[in-house]
C-alpha cells in the first residue's frame, strides 16, 4: 500500500484518535453500564473489553496483533514512581506485559541519571485484559504498547485532579511543517534517542515533524533513526512499540521497518499539500466497523471470560 492509499485509509481514524488521545479525563470515573446483548455475536469487542476492570489471574501472555489481540495476566505500573507518574487514572489504562512495565521503570530511572529527561509522564497503555479500547486507539490491544508524554514529569507528585486535567506539550508549529523552535528542546530528543536504542525498542510514532528535526538535527550514528515512524497525530506524545517478547508464540510480530534512516521522499510526502490540506471527498469513505470477538484471536475469548 503506498502513501497514498494509507492516507485514504487512516486520516480520519488517527485525527480522532488523536483528539481522544488528549481529552481530559475525571477524578470521579461512573462505570459502563450493562451490556444488553453482550453474546449477541456482533456485539463490538471493544464493548465488552472495556468492561473488564481486571486482569486475568494467569501467567503474562501477549495474544495476536498489536491492533488485533488481547492481554492475559496483564501487570499495572504503579501509578508513581521514582521517574515516572501515571496520567488519566480515570481510563484504567496503565496495565501492561511485564516487559512493557519493566521497559518503562528502566527508560525512566535512566533518562533521569544522564539528567536529560527529568521523568516520564505515561499515557495509555493497554486496558487490564489488553483488546481493543472504546476510544483512543486502534492498537494498544496486547500489553506491548505505551504513549509517553512530551513534557517532563514535574519535582512533585501531581494530584489525582491535575493527572486528569494537566496537558501535555504540543512540540509541533501551528502549520504542521516543522517542530515549533519555542517548544522543542534537546530533551525531546535525548528522550526518543534512548528509546530507540532500547534493544525491546520494535517503533516509536513520531509527528512528521518530529521526524523532520531528528532527520536534521542527528549526526553520527543515525540507524536507530529506522524505528521513528512518522505518523499522523502524535504531536504532544511519542507511541512506544515493544518487540513480541521472547518465545511468545501467540504475539504477532510486526515485520521490522525498513532500513534506511527514513528521513527521504516518503518523509517529504507527510509535507505535500495532499496531507495538510486534504480536499473534501465527493464520496466520503464509511468508517470501518469495529472488531469483533470473531476478528480476533480465539484465545482472546478465554481471556475475555476469565474471572
Amino acid at each position: 500500500m503506498g502513501p497514498a492509499q494509507r492516507f485514504v485509509a487512516m486520516c480520519a481514524v488517527l485525527v480522532a484518535a488523536g483528539a481522544a488521545a488528549q481529552e481530559k479525563g475525571t477524578v470521579t470515573p461512573s462505570p459502563l453500564p450493562p451490556l444488553a446483548h453482550p453474546d449477541d455475536p456482533k456485539t463490538p469487542a471493544k464493548e465488552l473489553f472495556g468492561r473488564k476492570t481486571a486482569p486475568t489471574k494467569e501467567e503474562p501472555r501477549a495474544i495476536g496483533f498489536y491492533a488485533a489481540g488481547c492481554l492475559a495476566g496483564g501487570v499495572p505500573l504503579a501509578i508513581s514512581g521514582p521517574a515516572w507518574q501515571v496520567m488519566r487514572l480515570s481510563r484504567n489504562r496503565n496495565w501492561g506485559h511485564p516487559e512493557l512495565i519493566a521497559f518503562i521503570e528502566r527508560l525512566g530511572r535512566e533518562l533521569q541519571e544522564t539528567q536529560t529527561w527529568h521523568g516520564l509522564l505515561i499515557g495509555d497503555m493497554s486496558q487490564p485484559r489488553g483488546g481493543p479500547m472504546i476510544a483512543g486507539h486502534a492498537s494498544h490491544q496486547v500489553g506491548l504498547d505505551v504513549d509517553i508524554w512530551l513534557a517532563p514529569m514535574p519535582d512533585r507528585e501531581l494530584t489525582l485532579l491535575e493527572r486528569e486535567t494537566m496537558l501535555s506539550t504540543n512540540v509541533v508549529a501551528k502549520d504542521r511543517l516543522d517542530v515549533n523552535p519555542s517548544l522543542w528542546a534537546p530533551g525531546h530528543l535525548a528522550l526518543i534517542q534512548a528509546v530507540a536504542l532500547d534493544a525491546q525498542v520494535e517503533r516509536i510514532f513520531v509527528n512528521p515533524a518530529i521526524k523532520k528535526a531528528l532527520c536534521r538535527e542527528i549526526a553520527g550514528d543515525r540507524t536507530w533513526l529506522s524505528k521513528a515512524r512518522p505518523y499522523w497525530g502524535h504531536d504532544y506524545h511519542i507511541h512506544v512499540r515493544l518487540r513480541c517478547p521472547a518465545n511468545a508464540s501467540e504475539c504477532h510480530a510486526q515485520p521490522p521497518p525498513p532500513a534506511d534512516d527514513g528521513c527521504g521522499k516518503d518523509l517529504d510526502w507527510w509535507f505535500t499539500d495532499e496531507v495538510l490540506h486534504p480536499k473534501p471527498s465527493p464520496k466520503p469513505k464509511q468508517p470501518r466497523p469495529p472488531l469483533t470477538m470473531s476478528e480476533l484471536p480465539s484465545a482472546c475469548r478465554a481471556v475475555l471470560a476469565a474471572p
